[in-house]
C-alpha cells in the first residue's frame, strides 16, 4: 500500500498511476449476498446449474454493480492519503462495464490520478480513472472516473 503524506503530495501524482490493489476471488457466495442486498435475483447471476447451461458466459457472473462496489475496498488497498477526516462518495463519469466477472475470477483495481479539484476550505474533489482488471482477460471487466469528496 501506497501512504501518501496529504494533499500537497497527492498533487504531485495527477497525471499518473498511483497503484494496483490486490487481486481478489469474486465468489458465487459474494454474488448471491449482493442479490439478496439488493434483490437482483437474476438467473446469470444466482442460478449456478442454468447458467453453466444456457448463459453465453458459460457460468454464472457477478453483478455490474458489485464489482463497482468492491471498489473502496480495492482502493483501500492500494492508497492511503495521510490526514483525511472524511471521505465521501461524489459519483461516477464514464462508466462501463466491458468484460463479464465470473463467479470464481479474480480481480484487481488499477488507480490513476486524474485531477484534484478544491471545494472549499480543506475540502477536494479527487478523480481516479479506475480499470477493474479480470485475471487471464486482456479486456478490463470495468472502467469508471470514480470521484470522491476528500476532507482535510
Amino acid at each position: 500500500m501506497r501512504i501518501i503524506n496529504g494533499i500537497s503530495e497527492l498533487q504531485g501524482f495527477v497525471g499518473q498511476e498511483i497503484g494496483v490493489s490486490d487481486w481478489f476471488e469474486v465468489t458465487q457466495d459474494r454474488i448471491n449476498l449482493f442479490a439478496e442486498a439488493t434483490g437482483d435475483h437474476q438467473w446469470i447471476h444466482v442460478d449456478v446449474d442454468r447458467a453453466k447451461r444456457k448463459s453465453p458466459m458459460g457460468g454464472p457472473i457477478a453483478h455490474g454493480f458489485l464489482t463497482l462496489s468492491l471498489l473502496p475496498m480495492l482502493r483501500a488497498q492500494t492508497y492511503r492519503v495521510e490526514g483525511v477526516t472524511a471521505g465521501i462518495n461524489y459519483g461516477l463519469n464514464k462508466l462501463r462495464f466491458l468484460d463479464p466477472v465470473l463467479a470464481g475470477s479474480r480481480i484487481r483495481a488499477r488507480f490513476k490520478l486524474v485531477s484534484i479539484e478544491s471545494k472549499g476550505e480543506n475540502q477536494f474533489r479527487i478523480c481516479n480513472q479506475v480499470t477493474i482488471e479480470r485475471e487471464g482477460s486482456d479486456r478490463p471487466a470495468c472502467i469508471a472516473e470514480t470521484l470522491g469528496l476528500s476532507i482535510f
